[in-house]
């Protein structure tokens, strides 16, 4: 049975939202004391803190709410063309139409005759095709923006190498060298005893930065997003912690009064409950 939402009849109704969604712009635009002072600069933090709420909304499988955060953020980048239009440098429909263009553009096994069998191949066409674009510019790696999260940068530094053909060829190798910086960082470190100087405690924060590239690097190999499998396990974690507070509470304890032995059995207890649930 076909989908409701994809069928081809729904393209009238989305292209009339759209464009309501342009009219109530608009008049935002032209009458709301806030949406008139609004500038790209202004508008920048709080786009990135819609992105971020679509990505908790995406973690926690929440359709409705990602529904409405994207609906915030198409109204963010509806804005930005606004701005632009206003400033005569282009308006949503220049920006809909470049981006067409390049989707067409790099997507020749598609729109062309180039061969593109598997998801590799398709990035490396990808990698390079947008290298052609940019002229070379900064290298294959200057297309990384430098405000990048750490770790999102590191994954998107080692994709375009793959695509430069600069990788290691199978999982073992990359797990080997998480295994050879592991090594060198306990070396390093001391196994655990605190650097004694300055220069002690910088190599060993580069030796900690080479181990946690590598392991990003085997996450990529693995098929594992390692932002978003940091961020569950931060979810988790906050989980148990919250029902160890609640259970000290109850037992009208503080956290402050218990040993380590006693957290660890609420700790014990949050992690059966979670896994009892569905």
């Amino acid at each position: 049975m076909e989908n409701p939402l994809l069928a081809p009849t729904r393209r009238p109704a989305q292209l009339e939202a759209f464009g309501r969604l342009l009219d109530v712009l608009d008049r935002l635009r032209l009458e709301c004391p806030w949406d008139k002072k609004q500038t790209l600069e202004s508008l920048r933090h709080l786009t990135i803190e819609e992105t971020y709420e679509i990505s908790d909304a995406i973690l926690r499988q929440d359709l409705p709410d990602l529904k409405k955060e994207l609906g915030d953020v198409l109204l963010h980048l509806l804005f930005y063309a606004r701005i632009a239009a206003e400033q005569g440098a282009f308006d949503i429909a220049d920006a809909l139409n470049a981006q067409c263009e390049k989707l067409i553009y790099r997507h020749p096994h598609i729109y062309g005759d180039v061969r593109a069998d598997d998801e590799a191949a398709v990035k490396r066409n990808w990698e390079q095709l947008k290298l052609k674009e940019k002229g070379n510019t900064g290298g294959v790696l200057g297309g990384v923006p430098t405000s990048l999260p750490a770790l999102i940068k590191a994954m998107r530094i080692q994709e375009k190498a793959r695509g430069a053909g600069f990788d290691f060829e199978n999982p073992a190798q990359v797990w080997g060298k998480v295994q050879e910086e592991l090594a060198e960082f306990g070396q390093e470190y001391g196994h655990g005893q605190p650097p004694t100087d300055a220069a002690h405690a910088e190599r060993a924060a580069q030796e900690f930065g080479d181990l946690l590239f590598s392991l990003v690097n085997f996450a990529r190999f693995a098929g594992i997003n390692p932002e978003e499998a940091l961020e569950r396990t931060n979810r988790k974690f906050i989980g148990r912690f919250q029902h160890l507070e609640a259970a000290a509470a109850r037992a009208g304890q503080s956290l402050a009064s218990l040993t380590l032995a006693e957290m660890d059995v609420y700790w014990e207890e949050a992690k059966r409950q979670a896994n009892l649930t569905p």
